[in-house]
């Protein structure tokens, strides 16, 4: 079989550097263009210098137009602009990595119907799709914890939420929140009950348990470290703790990345992979979910070369045995 050929728009950020490390090790796939307008010329490794020794290609100013599939890697708002000015073939599949597509308001744009790309909820949909609406990092890593309760119809009371996110989370560029001066032995809430991966969360929920009318509270942390999700998910269910653990495990029993632990998790065990650890216990009456992912691989450039992989047919794992950095 030819390999997939790949382009990436955006290519000097975080979760374009994490395409390309993945990318260049995948059997199936095989980068011909990388584009950055600011480093057009350049050798990619010198932005992203994990890959020094790895790879001699150049940043470019534009797509070859041969690719097969196109990785956007831009900005919120900017993916819908790229399509607007870009003659792309109609048969060039594109993958966003922003929010510009994922909510249901926004699935249809300039000729392209784009799917809600969440393979543990999506996945038919997805082998068949010719566009992808790539989840959020904490919607990722949210909806893995409440989607097995769902889908049981099992969600019949409000949710509450903290989770915790990593500082590359907030994107490359230097903020006054992303520093090392300001992060450090430091932490704080942003965007209470706000967020805005609430709104594709709500409509995968509303997706698989249309009656449900609940509330989806949720706080979110900036953490003091640089990669990984760790959410803490809590709503009533009459389910025991044997039933609930045994509800996620049926749920998940062919979803490769998505694991139900019998221990209590941390984020340690996932940071560097494309895995998803759940932990399910009983406190009274409440269940309790613990999340775990790498924010920039399952919660973005992992996922997006996992709906590749399901794009094409190839192997849903391929390229994506990585293993944990746990010391």
């Amino acid at each position: 079989m030819d390999k997939i050929k790949v382009g990436i728009v955006g290519g000097a950020g975080y979760t374009a550097g994490e395409l390309i490390r993945i990318l260049l090790h995948h059997p199936s796939a095989e980068i011909i263009s990388i584009v950055s307008s600011s480093n057009a010329g350049n050798p990619v490794f010198q932005v992203h210098d994990d890959l020094v020794g790895e790879t001699d290609l150049a940043f470019s100013s534009e797509l070859s137009g041969a690719e097969d599939v196109v990785f956007l890697c831009l900005g919120h708002g900017n993916s819908k602009a790229f399509l607007e000015k870009t003659n792309l073939p109609e048969s060039t599949k594109v993958i966003d990595l922003s929010n510009d597509f994922r909510l249901n308001a926004d699935k249809q744009f300039g000729g392209r119907a784009f799917v809600y790309g969440l393979p543990e909820l999506n996945k038919a949909e997805i082998q068949q799709a010719q566009n992808i609406a790539n989840p959020g990092c904490f919607a990722s890593a949210i909806q893995l914890a409440l989607l097995p309760l769902a889908a049981a119809g099992k969600l019949t009371n409000d949710v509450h939420i903290s989770a915790i996110t990593g500082s590359t989370g907030a994107g490359r560029e230097l903020t006054e929140t992303t520093g090392f001066t300001w992060r450090t032995n430091n932490i704080s809430i942003y965007k209470p009950f706000k967020h805005q991966h609430l709104g594709e969360i709500g409509e995968s929920l509303e997706q698989l348990h249309p009656s449900s009318d609940i509330e989806v509270n949720f706080i979110p942390y900036r953490g003091n470290f640089t990669r990984g999700i760790f959410a803490s998910v809590y709503t009533k269910a009459d389910l025991t703790q044997d039933e609930a653990r045994q509800l996620y495990k049926d749920y998940y029993a062919t979803a490769p990345f998505t694991t139900v632990s019998d221990k209590e998790i941390h984020l340690k065990q996932v940071v560097n992979t494309n895995k998803c650890l759940l932990h399910v216990q009983k406190f009274g009456s409440q269940v309790l979910i613990t999340s775990a992912i790498d924010n920039l691989v399952k919660g973005a450039s992992g996922q997006a070369i996992q709906n590749m992989n399901l794009l094409f047919g190839r192997p849903e794992q391929e390229g994506l045995g990585l293993k944990a950095s746990l010391w």
